[in-house]
Parts: structure tokens; C-alpha cells; sequence
């Protein structure tokens, strides 16, 4: 295994600038992802995030600053899909990412990749901080005690037990920043800058934007649902 930087990253706060698009959008190509993080990193973003291991090679090569990298992968009988296996987080962390970022949720697993083990060899073996993506304040408690270096709101709203709610989840936000000791990340349904600020004053160490940033598929689908024909 090629040798990796030990950790020597810390959690970036403030604006982080998520920087993905849909597998059939001509925005999703390595040399646009990076332009969109070099971008948003000139204008005064702290980190991005990125999706996929070509993608956080691309944007390492246009920037420094740091990189939460995930890879989404939709696997037969596993519930959770961001960077589900060590394997994944392997090919993240030797694409050049600083944080991996992992779903952990309280769904079901892929065998032999339980939670803790997960996060200490994200952090023995490739020398990486962990990001925990969770939907409820029970998986929050759970990810932290197992050892990520923050948690983050990402997936409220987007599993069957939030299903019923719409992000931005401020009201996890504010029980996490409450009963947990990492930092604290908003992330999902940012749909502006005063959006961005609450979540800030509500005790978030950094805020997540995609969409309303960069997702230019999501946003003229939006308009175009909005003013018809």
C-alpha cells in the first residue's frame, strides 16, 4: 500500500462548498469538479466536498485546502451507500482527500465493515479524520462514541426514519451541538445564505452547501417547474 500522510489535517470551519453533480449531467467530468472547488475555494470556501476517487484526484491537483471525500456506492443488501467499505475510504484517502467522510447511520452494514473498525483504520491506516454522516441524534451519539472526528446532519430527511422530514435538520443541529464533544457540520437543504448563518449561530462548526451553489441541474429543473412552458 503506497505510503499515506499521517494526520495532519484539522475540521475546517465556516463555508464548505459541496462540489458533485448527477452521473448523467455533462458537470459530471473531473475537470469541471475542479473548476467548480477552485472556484469555490478562491471565493473564500474553507473545504469542499467530492464524490468518487477521480474527482478528488482532479480537484486535489487545483487546490490545497482541504478535501471531505466520499464515494457513494449502491451495494446489493446494504441500506448505507456513502464510502461504505474501508476499501472505499482507501481509494478516497490515496486520491488525495484529508477528511473521509462515511454513512453512519444505524441502517445495515456490509458484512464485516461495523462502525468502529471502520473509523480506526480510516484513522491507523490511512491517517485520515472521519466525517460521520448521520440522520438522528441516536446515530450521532453512536458515531461519535465510536470515534469520528465530527458529525455532521447530512442525512436527515434521506433515510425511512426522517423520511417525513425536509432538511436543513436545525433541530438535530441543535441537540448535537448540545450533547456531543466533536464538532458539529450542518449539511443538506442549505438553500441560502441566511440559512447558512443560523445554522452557524446555532452552534455548527461549518456548513455544508451544495445545490444552491453548484448544483445547476437541480436549480433550472426547479425553475423550469416553477414557469411551466
Amino acid at each position: 500500500m503506497p505510503q499515506l500522510p499521517m494526520i495532519n489535517c484539522q475540521i475546517p470551519t465556516g463555508l464548505i462548498v459541496s462540489c458533485q453533480a448527477p452521473a448523467d449531467s455533462p458537470l459530471h467530468d473531473p475537470i469541471v469538479i475542479a473548476a467548480m472547488a477552485r472556484a469555490a475555494v478562491n471565493r473564500g470556501a474553507a473545504a469542499v466536498r467530492i464524490d468518487t476517487p477521480a474527482h478528488v484526484a482532479a480537484v486535489r491537483k487545483q487546490i490545497s485546502a482541504p478535501i471531505i471525500g466520499i464515494w457513494k456506492q449502491q451495494l446489493p443488501g446494504c441500506e448505507i451507500y456513502i464510502t461504505p467499505r474501508f476499501a472505499d475510504a482507501r481509494a478516497i484517502a490515496l486520491a488525495g482527500a484529508d477528511i473521509i467522510a462515511i454513512d453512519a447511520t444505524l441502517r445495515n452494514r456490509p458484512p464485516g465493515e461495523d462502525l468502529k473498525t471502520l473509523i480506526d483504520r480510516i484513522h491507523s491506516e490511512l491517517g485520515k479524520l472521519v466525517m460521520a454522516d448521520v440522520d438522528t441524534i441516536e446515530a450521532a451519539h453512536a458515531a461519535a462514541q465510536a470515534g469520528a472526528d465530527t458529525v455532521g446532519t447530512t442525512l436527515f430527511g434521506y433515510t425511512p426514519h426522517t423520511e417525513s422530514f425536509s432538511p436543513p435538520g436545525f433541530d438535530l443541529l441543535a441537540q448535537m451541538v448540545e450533547k456531543l464533544k466533536v464538532p458539529i457540520i450542518c449539511e443538506g437543504g442549505i438553500a441560502g445564505p441566511e440559512m447558512a448563518k443560523k445554522a452557524l449561530n446555532l452552534g455548527a462548526a461549518a456548513v455544508v452547501v451544495g445545490a444552491d451553489i453548484t448544483g445547476i441541474d437541480i436549480k433550472v429543473t426547479a425553475y423550469k417547474s416553477a414557469i411551466g412552458k
